[in-house]
């Protein structure tokens, strides 16, 4: 009988640290002490402001709503938000996606994928121009 292993994560070695920060740090840092730290598009995102679905997302996080839902694949992840579970919109449905430290500064469209794998089966009879030739038995 075949064993059934379990896929996991691999373990983290050490604590995340972002710039030398771990993330209890920057889950008390303000916005004005992320600004410097953060990436340079992220940076400018937040500078020019939330939009009105932003802004609702980041309220029901502080709120500490159970269920989020979101179509706003353009927010980034936000120190506060990590630890949560956010459902993403990918098109077709709701992706749940939990936020782990190192998704920090990074967007919620990232890890909800909007296209599948393709897997394509074997090639049939009439698949290809030489296949006309292949005897059908």
């Amino acid at each position: 009988m075949a064993k059934k292993t379990q896929r996991r994560l691999p373990r983290r070695k050490e604590e995340f640290t972002y710039h030398g920060y771990k993330i209890e740090d920057l889950q008390q840092m303000g916005m004005s002490e992320l600004l410097p730290i953060m990436p340079a598009r992220s940076r400018r995102k937040i500078n020019r402001g939330f939009t009105p679905g932003h802004e609702k997302v980041l309220r029901e996080i502080r709120e500490g709503k159970e269920r989020v839902r979101t179509h706003a694949r353009d927010m980034v992840i936000l120190p506060e938000m990590i630890g949560k579970t956010i459902e993403v919109h990918n098109g077709k449905d709701f992706v749940p996606v939990e936020l782990q430290p190192e998704a920090v500064f990074h967007y919620l469209g990232e890890f909800a994928l909007t296209r599948r794998r393709v897997s394509h089966g074997s090639a049939g009879i009439g698949a290809t121009r030489s296949s006309k030739y292949v005897p059908l038995k």
